[in-house]
């Protein structure tokens, strides 16, 4: 598979971003590196698509697709990286440096998955709800005294070091005909709504407690890797139950 057929398979998901420039950086570093998707979840900005800082990337900003939520952003993707300075949370997720990054991605896109890069907010970053959604946690390594980085800055540094770690490796294989898929994440949210509603069925837990057992069954399942037909047959199984219970 040539590089720029597996960058072709990776979104880049900007999450509320506030400053239409970082987002026409963003888009510009994109355009420099060989990256085509770009999603924005819930601009504050009307005029984003307009950013004068998306300089020789104005079709890819016109071309890139707006989400309401950062669930629709990546529901077609099988594996989903959120970015962020590690220091001030403890991850509940694998955490890798951005070093270590190319060849889990090159992993991925060798099972026949699509991969969602995931930036968050200026002021605040990513949050726990939204690291819920995510399967690894990418930090790029800074000096201690200022871990946070620019919106734009940080995505040039991400996909720079991505597209040459990639084209250093040389053409990735083609994915086995057999090969079975991950779950996309738009079926690990439908096989969470179902867990979710079973316990509620089943008085698991008192009902303030329902956004708790939310995010837990969410990272949980994206710890456990499933494929697509594990996943369709536990999403089966709970539908099962639950008819049972309110029946």
């Amino acid at each position: 598979m040539p590089l720029s057929e597996q960058l072709a398979l990776i979104e880049i998901v900007l999450v509320s971003p506030r400053n239409p420039l970082n987002i026409g950086a963003a888009a510009r570093a994109m355009a420099n590196f060989g990256f085509e998707r770009l999603t924005v979840v819930a601009p504050y900005e009307p005029h984003w698509r307009e950013a004068k800082s998306a300089v020789g990337a104005e079709g890819l900003l016109q071309n890139a697709k707006r989400a309401e939520r950062v669930e629709d952003a990546v529901a077609a993707c099988t594996f989903v990286i959120g970015t962020g300075t590690l220091e001030r949370r403890r991850p509940e997720q694998r955490g890798v440096r951005l070093p270590e990054l190319a060849p889990i991605i090159e992993q991925e896109l060798a099972r026949g998955g699509r991969v969602a890069l995931v930036f968050g907010p200026e002021k605040r970053g990513l949050t726990r709800v939204d690291f819920s959604l995510c399967h690894l946690l990418v930090e790029i390594p800074t000096d201690a005294r200022q871990p946070s980085m620019n919106l734009g800055q940080a995505v040039a540094v991400c996909l720079y070091e991505l597209s040459s770690r990639l084209l250093a490796a040389g053409p990735a294989p083609l994915p086995e005909a057999d090969a079975e898929k991950r779950a996309d994440s738009a079926q690990l949210e439908l096989l969470a709504g179902a867990i979710e509603e079973t316990m509620a069925a089943a008085n698991y837990s008192p009902a303030e407690m329902s956004a708790a057992n939310r995010h837990d069954v969410r990272v949980l399942l994206r710890r456990l890797a499933l494929g697509e037909r594990d996943a369709r047959r536990i999403l089966g199984l709970f539908r099962r139950v639950l008819w049972r219970l309110r029946h």
